[in-house]
């Protein structure tokens, strides 16, 4: 279980907050380093009193009870009155997003097959948050911010803020508001009509994801050299029903047939009806396929 750390202690481990690594939505995230050695994570928490702050709460809860090599590893936390900390193992290539779309001086290209193996982890680590414990773990916030990065660049889910657990046997699960980042949202978060929440929105938000990685770009760019080409996986999806190959510059014949694939399983990822798109397990065995099965899957499925 995670241990429970005094607010004088997260000061200390961190230096007095004096290195920061990143700030999202919930709160300001430090480098730290723990009295027996190993580097660490912190992410001291914003607002009000957090003590019993339904996302703080269901953070530890969540992410305390998992143990998967695709998963962050939750090593403690602080709770004393308004100070709240959650302390993370840390992860020293940093985040996704960093690497989809690098810009100077900030990050290296990864290959496509490094790339590659990055979507299959994180595919593995989803797939277990729905299936591999006794609840299935709903976790709302999977976009490139939110996929860590260790030393040899396998990939591990963080902040698990959003997240909601749900008996395994609930197909369709209630929620009284949209969940997550705009762009990586299923749908069904806003049209009801198209189908009810379920695990299903996590499997849209790995296939934006995806949609990414194999294009290196974001969904949405507003500089693309066409119209047509703005929305991303639209552009893609006509591409492939016309028989064009995306053209892949300076990648081996083995490397494109990784990125069709992955768009391939992206574009069956982020059908509009929530019933349409697989579930992770069978994201897993796709990504895993030859090509032309992958190619002759998508055919029967769209």
């Amino acid at each position: 279980m995670p241990i429970k750390y005094s607010y004088s202690e997260i000061k200390k481990m961190t230096n007095n907050f004096m290195d920061k690594l990143g700030e999202g939505a919930y709160g300001t995230v430090f480098k730290g380093k723990l009295r027996s050695g190993p580097y660490v994570a912190v992410k001291k928490l914003m607002g009000k009193s957090m003590a019993n702050d339904q996302e703080f709460i269901s953070e530890v809860g969540t992410i305390g009870r998992i143990q998967h090599v695709n998963v962050v590893q939750l090593i403690g936390f602080c709770v004393e009155g308004s100070k709240c900390a959650l302390v993370y193992e840390f992860m020293p290539k940093g985040s996704l997003d960093k690497y989809i779309c690098p810009q100077e001086g900030r990050a290296l290209s990864l290959s496509y097959e490094k790339m590659f193996e990055i979507s299959l982890g994180v595919a593995s680590g989803i797939d277990y948050l729905h299936r591999g414990c006794d609840m299935q773990i709903l976790h709302f916030y999977i976009k490139p911010h939110n996929i860590l990065l260790e030393e040899n660049f396998n990939p591990k889910i963080s902040d698990f803020g959003l997240a909601k657990l749900y008996p395994t046997d609930d197909s369709i699960v209630p929620l009284t508001a949209a969940r997550g980042t705009m762009g990586y949202m299923a749908p069904e978060m806003f049209y009801k009509n198209i189908g009810g929440v379920s695990y299903k929105a996590d499997v849209y938000s790995y296939g934006m994801l995806l949609m990414e990685m194999a294009g290196r770009r974001k969904n949405m760019n507003p500089f693309a050299d066409s119209v047509s080409q703005i929305y991303f996986p639209s552009w893609v999806y006509e591409q492939l029903n016309t028989g064009k190959d995306r053209e892949i510059k300076d990648a081996m014949e083995k490397e494109k047939k990784m990125v069709k694939k992955m768009i391939l399983v992206a574009l069956w990822c982020i059908q509009m009806k929530p019933s349409d798109r697989p579930a992770m397990n069978k994201v897993v065995e796709m990504l895993r396929f030859r090509i032309a099965d992958a190619t002759k899957a998508f055919r029967g499925s769209t």
